[in-house]
Parts: structure tokens; C-alpha cells; sequence
């Protein structure tokens, strides 16, 4: 449907801004429904099932169902992208291409989300790359082009290791080859292939996560892409990796993965604190969230690795906690570059009196993503917290040194987050500046950090909401791969 936006009328931006923001609606609005009245989660079989043979030769099909693992995260694409196409209301350049590609972008997500097929899974992971390539290279900020290019090759790089591994899955051990993930999910391997596999789809998964150290395309990216694009980056893209983890590394791969988690909760605890020590240094207002992303992904690598029913249902709870406060973050970040036109804190100071709802929002987003008791992230970082600690695979002195340097990374969280609000917001420097006057946030604003701010509360409030999505999944996930 995005591409009926090139036969609209040409008069002027309106039409094409309204279109876009119907069919996100629109989408958001049937997912909604089809999980309300059609969605069982107490099934943790796939559900909604559509299987259509694309190419015969091949025998590749054109095959979608959810279930609980990826019922959370289409939920988050629609809502994210239906606030990020009203988030890209002031865009007038070459509008047109602008909200097709960010329909595209839509389209590969929830494709991705929902593939039933390795080969289908690879092709959505594709589509996401030229719409994120463009949309940065063309409305980005001064080096865009640098940030684009650097996006596209790690992205790319990674992909050339996810087909590898598509291709050794399917190619594996018979002349008719089977890319369906439910027949794939009971297949065994020798354990040094599987070890080769898991390698190969680890490095492709660690890149969009990101793990250290593929991770130095994310603040570039970030840093120069229009706000509206960094929504969708922060609250979906960085999201898919995540996905992608649990649903082939952990399942397919049961055995490699429990070789490889103890090394993976320690790249994870190290990802916490370096990422949270870089974010302090930084001055540039994007990259400083950028980097709090990359040291939030960390308490989803260690919930991924603890294998224990909690410290799973706690990364997945953190992936869409932080898809929602990540979102929120940037939004706000863009909308205060709009109004006063500065992109380093220490050029910033004295917004807070003349921009109290900015204010206010910037606040409340910023305790939410420091984990403050009573909002989304705190739920998700203590399940993680409780899933490592229950686990019996590794011992007692790993497990204390493991949440030792967790407590650090969560400590050095408020510092850089509280630095960043006291530089932006406090002090008088804004007001020696000419014609220092500012705009407030609009309704527009208003409503968009409120519809993201309530999701946010609400499962912070009631976390079993978003967890009852997933808790039977991962007990499949759990008692199928790491008991055979």
C-alpha cells in the first residue's frame, strides 16, 4: 500500500503526511485486533499460520504465522512507526520518497517479525537495509553521508554471514532442502557445525544488536539521522537482533548456545559498563543516547545468556521497555534541536524555564530509562537481575562478579543521564544567546511523548501484561532445545 502514495495528487505535503499516518493506523489498529479476539497466549505453538509455495524448484515458501516470542515486538513496530510518521511531520524535502520508505521499513519489520521461513526470515532482513540507508543518507544531518555508508557496510558485512548460515541450514544433510523453521527448530547437528552456524548468525544478530565491538555504526548512525528515522532505529532495528538471538540462535542452536553463554553474559556485563563509561564522555545530545541503547542491549545479551525461564522473559520484557523509552528519548532530543538549534550539552543550559513541557517529558523519559521503580525499564533490568542469579548453570562466584559489575554499569546509567539533563536544562547559558526565545512543545509533541509516556507507566505498573505475552514460549524454548 506504501507505494500508492506515488499516484497521490500533488498538492503539497498534507495529503501524503495523512496517508502515511492512516495506513500505520490502520495496521496498528487490525494487529491490535487480531490479537485481542484471534491471539492465544497460552498457546505456544504457531499461531495464524499463512503458508503459500513461492518457488517450486526451491520448495521456498511464502510462510507467516506468530507466536508469543514475536506477538511483543509486531505490536511494538506498529506503534512505534505510527508515532514516528507523525514525529516526521515537519519534513517537507521530497516527501514523498520520504514516508514510502518509511512504509518499507514497516513492511520488513513485521515481515521479519512474523517469517516462518529461514530463506523469508533472510530476504525482511534485507529490506530493512536501503529504506535506513536512504532515509539517512538523504535527510540526515552534515555527515550523513559518512554515517550511511558506515551503516550499510557493517549491515551488509553481517548479512553476508546470516546468508552463510541460512545457506548451511538448508543445505545440511539432505538432497531436498528444508528452510521451514519448525521442522528445523527439532533437526540436530554435529556440534562443530552447529558451533560454525551459531558463529555465523551471532556475528550477523551482533551487528544490528550491537555487541561490542561491531557496535561503532550505531552513534554515528544516530547522531546524524532525522529523529523521526532514529525512533525507528532505537525502538525497532536494534530490536531485531535481539529477535533474531532467541528465535534461531537459542532454538536451533541449543547446544552451541550453552557452550557459548558464559562468554556471551561476560561481553554482556562488559557491553553495560563500557557503554555507559563512552556515554558519559560524550557532548553530542544523540550520541549520549545512542550510547545508553548500546549499555541497555547489554541487560538483554546476559537475560538471553542466563537460560533460565526469567532471565529470558526479562530480556524480552527489556526489548520492548527500551523500544518505547529509546524511542521517546530521541524523539524529544530531535524536537529540542528543532527549537533551539544546538547539538552540543555543553553549548546547551537554562532550556528548562522558557521549554518547561520539553522539560518535564525529557525528565520523566530519562528516570524511566534509569530504571526508576515504578516505570517499564526497573521491571525489565530485576527480572533480568533475578533470571541470572536462579541459574544453575554456572556457579555462585561467577554469578555475584557478573551482578557486581551489572550494579556498576546501573550506577554509571543515572550519572550520565542526570549530567546530560543538569547541561541541557539548568543554568542560564541559553539566555545570553540573541533572540533567545522558544517555542514549548505543540499538541503534536505533547501527544506523542503521553501515548509513548503510558506504555511506558503501564507495564512498570503491571509488568505481567507484557510477560504473559511471552511466559509460555520460553518454556517451550527452554524445556525443548536445553533438555534434548
Amino acid at each position: 500500500m506504501g507505494s500508492l502514495i506515488f499516484f497521490l495528487p500533488h498538492r503539497g505535503n498534507r495529503s501524503i503526511r495523512w496517508y502515511t499516518i492512516f495506513i500505520s493506523l490502520l495496521e496498528l489498529l487490525l494487529t491490535t485486533y487480531v490479537f485481542c479476539y484471534h491471539f492465544q497466549s497460552d498457546d505456544p505453538l504457531i499461531q495464524l499460520v499463512e503458508d503459500y509455495k513461492w518457488i517450486d524448484s526451491f520448495d521456498f515458501h511464502w510462510r507467516l504465522g506468530i507466536d508469543g516470542l514475536s506477538i511483543g515486538p509486531i505490536l511494538l513496530t506498529g506503534f512505534i512507526t505510527t508515532l514516528a510518521t507523525l514525529a516526521a511531520w515537519p519534513v517537507t524535502r521530497d516527501s514523498r520518497l520520504f514516508h514510502f520508505l518509511m512504509l518499507a521499513m514497516y513492511s520488513g519489520q513485521i515481515g521479519l517479525f512474523s517469517s516462518r521461513d529461514l530463506l523469508l526470515f533472510f530476504l525482511m532482513w534485507e529490506l530493512e537495509l536501503i529504506p535506513v540507508y536512504l532515509l539517512v543518507s538523504m535527510w540526515g544531518g552534515k555527515k550523513r553521508l559518512y554515517s550511511a555508508t558506515k551503516f550499510i557496510l557493517y549491515t551488509a558485512g553481517g548479512s553476508v554471514f546470516l546468508l552463510m548460515g541460512v545457506l548451511g541450514i538448508g543445505l545440511y544433510g539432505s538432497t531436498e532442502p528444508t528452510l521451514n523453521l519448525e521442522r528445523l527448530a527439532n533437526q540436530t547437528y554435529p556440534v562443530v557445525l552447529e558451533i560454525i552456524l551459531y558463529i555465523g548468525f551471532l556475528i550477523s544478530f551482533a551487528v544490528k544488536l550491537p555487541i561490542i565491538p561491531l557496535h561503532t555504526w550505531l552513534p554515528d548512525t544516530h547522531g546524524e539521522a532525522h529523529y523521526s528515522t532514529c525512533m525507528l532505529l532505537a525502538g525497532i532495528l536494534l530490536k531485531m537482533g535481539a529477535y533474531g538471538l532467541v528465535r534461531i540462535n537459542m532454538e536451533l542452536f541449543p547446544h552451541a548456545h550453552s557452550i557459548f553463554s558464559p562468554w556471551f553474559m561476560i561481553v554482556g556485563a562488559i557491553q553495560i559498563i563500557y557503554a555507559a563509561s563512552t556515554s558519559i564522555g560524550q557532548q553530542n545530545l544523540k550520541k549520549r543516547i545512542a550510547y545508553s541503547s548500546v549499555s541497555h542491549m547489554g541487560f538483554i545479551i546476559i537475560g538471553i545468556s542466563s537460560i533460565t525461564d526469567m532471565g529470558l522473559n526479562g530480556a524480552l520484557l527489556q526489548i520492548i521497555s527500551h523500544g518505547f523509552i529509546g524511542a521517546a528519548l530521541f524523539f524529544l532530543a530531535g524536537t529540542t534541536y528543532d527549537r533551539i538549534r544546538l547539538v552540543y550539552l555543553d553549548e546547551m543550559g537554562g532550556i528548562a524555564i522558557p521549554m518547561e513541557k520539553i522539560f518535564t517529558m525529557f525528565s520523566s523519559f530519562s528516570m524511566a530509562s534509569l530504571a526508576l521503580p515504578g516505570m517499564s525499564g526497573f521491571i525489565a533490568e530485576l527480572i533480568v537481575f533475578f533470571g541470572l542469579i536462579t541459574s544453575p548453570k554456572y556457579l555462585l562466584m561467577t554469578k555475584l562478579l557478573i551482578t557486581f559489575v551489572m550494579a556498576i554499569g546501573m550506577l554509571l546509567t543515572p550519572i550520565y543521564l542526570l549530567s546530560m539533563l543538569r547541561q541541557m536544562f539548568y543554568g542560564y547559558k541559553i539566555f545570553n544567546v540573541s533572540n533567545s526565545y522558544f517555542f514549548d512543545s505543540g499538541p503534536r509533541e505533547l501527544f506523542l511523548s503521553i501515548s509513548i509516556f503510558l506504555p511506558v507507566l503501564g507495564i512498570g505498573m503491571y509488568p505481567d501484561f507484557a510477560l504473559s505475552l511471552s511466559v509460555e514460549k520460553t518454556e517451550v524454548i527452554l524445556s525443548n532445545s536445553f533438555s534434548r
